[in-house]
Order: structure tokens, then C-alpha cells, then sequence
């Protein structure tokens, strides 16, 4: 996992994207970035009641409670562009955010696949992608931001 490139994502969105039941991270930003990911969970849940609408089973439940750190990994194999609200309310399988979330001008759906967990490891996060240290080092090591 050496020099591994992460995205923090709030529970119990980072549950639903490592268990495979959210298929697009939208952002406000675009990424060029692709290839193998680690799943961050951020320490700040989202407190919007139709985000934790999603999390259906004692399995998700579980999983959305872990918080600041590395919960799973993901293929990123795209970026989206949501130009208008009738393109992102289109998408919304796929990105599983309620329809009124659009804001102007533009938003970005990061597309993954291959979503899976991997064991909890505490670690800080940040905003944007992030290097994370190599995993078999003794100390988890702080979190540094990538590219």
C-alpha cells in the first residue's frame, strides 16, 4: 500500500460505497485521478436524515459507525460531469443523493467499482485525495495531501 492515494468520505456514505451500494462519490471538483483507492471515513457523519435512509441492514449499520480512518478500497474508473439538476436527478441510483442536492453550476460524480472492505485503520484524513503511508509500517504515520 505504499504511497496508496485515499478519499475521506462521511458515513454512511463510505459504508455504502466500500459494501458496493453506492456506485459515484459526488463532489464539487473533478479528478483526472484513476486506478485503486482506499475509502477513508470521515469523523464528521452526514447528519441528513435521507443518507442514513440507505443503510438497510445490521451489516451497514455496523459499518457506518466507523469513523477517521481507512474502511475499504475501490477501483475509481471515472468522472462524471452533472451539468443540470435532470442530469444528477438521472444518476441518482448510482449516486444515491436525493435529487435537490444539485448546486449549480456543476457537480462531479467520481465513478467506482470493485468496492471492498478492508480491516479498520485509524488515520487522519483531509478534503481532497490524500497519501496515506504504507500500511505495514509500525505507526500509521500522518496523512499528507496528494495530488
Amino acid at each position: 500500500m505504499s504511497n496508496a492515494f485515499a478519499l475521506s468520505v462521511k458515513q454512511p456514505w463510505a459504508a455504502l460505497l466500500v459494501a458496493g451500494v453506492k456506485l459515484v462519490e459526488v463532489r464539487t471538483w473533478a479528478t483526472r485521478r484513476r486506478g485503486r483507492v482506499l475509502i477513508h471515513a470521515g469523523l464528521v457523519p452526514d447528519d441528513r436524515p435521507q443518507a442514513w435512509e440507505q443503510v438497510t441492514t445490521p451489516e451497514l449499520e455496523e459499518a457506518a459507525r466507523q469513523r477517521g480512518g481507512i474502511v475499504g478500497e475501490a477501483e475509481l474508473v471515472g468522472c462524471r460531469t452533472y451539468d443540470s439538476a435532470d442530469a444528477f436527478a438521472a444518476d441518482a441510483g448510482r449516486h444515491l443523493n436525493d435529487p435537490g442536492w444539485f448546486a449549480p453550476p456543476r457537480l462531479h460524480g467520481f465513478e467506482f467499482r470493485a468496492a471492498r472492505p478492508l480491516p479498520f485503520r485509524r488515520l487522519p484524513g483531509f478534503t481532497m485525495f490524500f497519501r496515506v503511508p504504507d500500511s505495514t509500517a509500525e505507526s500509521p504515520g500522518t496523512a499528507v495531501p496528494g495530488l
